[in-house]
């Protein structure tokens, strides 16, 4: 009889203290997103609770997923009741096909609200890469290019000058001569598939142009059957049969390709701007390469191309809401993207920032190149497994992989895409 009185009058006080704002239930906003660097998510972690400091009220939670889970699952995650209420965008086809099934928020009004005060708080480029059919479906996060990354003691060993890597053949050339010096040449994630389309995706921009490209994404002509795209291939298959990769780079993931880059078992990898921070994370030691032992050159040309030296593949992120948002995730996400948190992320290495006047707080010197390299940059091209949509995205990733070890041929690679392309327009 004392316990269910007193429980009873422990429910009548709660209800009481909850009717008079006495006792308030946090609202909970998850961010999903696929990082794995534990130095970036403590940064994150910062942000958040700075957040909560100044909001009470909210409990953010950072959600991690692997990058091909997430691609796999958030489909259904948004059309269901566990979608996160902000997760991690790459733009492009992607991002335009989820915009168009109901299941984002629509960001336009509140960009422009205020004199259009959030809008103008990022630089325009890195804005427009994230509208379609002129409604802004993503907030813009960072920018980089993909390069290659280099061990200068391995290079210095088997006597391969970087600043002499400017075509293609100049290339072939480097990874031939590290395999003669008992070096391997490339770190590779074949598992993950994605990383090797970054070759593909280099050659067609050489080869093609961004006319051409453009072209073939409009399925007009040839498309993607035309000779440009058909050369990138056979010029795949042409690095894939001097086997430069290390051991097992078929079952490798991407961070294992880092973890190789990191201790020492490979000379080269191309990769992301933040490849120093990214390959420390990896290493087996936790420290990796010393930041003075690691180079940095661009996507070599490719004679008779089209396409220019100075224009790079990379990456456009951003955060997407869900549809019918909470107040309070619009909120955050705002606060997470400022340009003081921007600033902060850009001064720690971690990213290239989006914000207006925020590029100087870019200090790493890799980081910086990446920076002037984008800001150089003839073309900027977000990269195609992304920008093409998830269908084609897929098989080019698939392609790639089957072209680089020679199952493949330049001429049956390019068909697979025209034909998923074919399906999907």
């Amino acid at each position: 009889m004392t316990k269910t009185m007193t429980a009873l009058s422990a429910a009548a006080l709660l209800s009481a203290m909850l009717m008079s704002g006495t006792a308030h239930a946090q609202t909970v906003v998850s961010l999903m997103h696929v990082e794995t660097g534990a130095p970036l998510i403590e940064a994150w972690e910062k942000i958040a609770t700075d957040f909560e400091a100044s909001h009470p009220d909210v409990d953010v939670q950072i959600q991690f997923l692997e990058n091909e889970a997430f691609k796999a699952k958030l489909p259904t995650l948004l059309q269901s009741d566990a979608a996160p209420d902000i997760f991690y965008s790459w733009g492009g086809g992607v991002l335009k096909e989820q915009s168009g099934t109901g299941a984002l928020y629509d960001l336009t009004a509140d960009m422009d609200a205020e004199g259009g005060a959030w809008r103008n708080s990022y630089n325009s480029g890195p804005l427009g890469g994230l509208v379609y059919d002129g409604k802004v479906w993503a907030v813009p996060y960072k920018t980089g290019s993909i390069a290659f990354f280099y061990n200068k003691e391995q290079f210095a060993k088997a006597g391969v000058n970087a600043d002499s890597i400017k075509s293609w053949d100049d290339l072939l050339g480097a990874v031939s001569t590290l395999k003669n010096a008992g070096l391997t040449p490339l770190a590779c994630g074949g598992g993950d598939k994605w990383p090797l389309h970054f070759y593909w995706s280099y050659l067609v921009m050489r080869n093609a142009g961004q006319d051409a490209f453009n072209a073939a994404k409009a399925n007009e002509g040839d498309g993607f059957n035309g000779a440009p795209f058909v050369k990138a291939g056979e010029q795949l298959r042409q690095l894939g049969e001097l086997e430069p990769c290390q051991a097992g780079y078929l079952g490798a993931t991407w961070p294992d390709s880092l973890k190789s880059f990191a201790d020492g078992k490979a000379a080269m990898i191309l990769g992301f701007e933040a490849t120093w921070q990214n390959q420390k994370t990896n290493a087996t030691d936790g420290n990796g390469l010393a930041q003075e032992n690691l180079g940095r050159f661009a996507f070599p040309e490719v004679p008779g191309g089209v396409g220019k030296a100075t224009d790079t593949l990379g990456r456009l992120n951003g955060w997407a809401l869900k549809a019918n948002p909470k107040p309070e995730a619009i909120e955050f996400i705002k606060f997470f993207t400022n340009r003081d948190n921007e600033r902060a992320l850009a001064s720690a290495g971690f990213i290239i920032p989006v914000t207006v006047d925020s590029g100087d707080a870019v200090t790493d010197p890799l980081m910086k190149q990446s920076a002037e390299q984008v800001a150089g940059s003839t073309w900027h091209q977000n990269f195609f497994d992304q920008d093409l949509g998830p269908a084609v995205g897929r098989v080019v990733n698939d392609v790639s992989v089957e072209m680089f070890v020679g199952n493949l041929s330049g001429a049956d690679g390019a068909a697979m895409i025209k034909s998923e392309l074919d399906l999907a327009l």
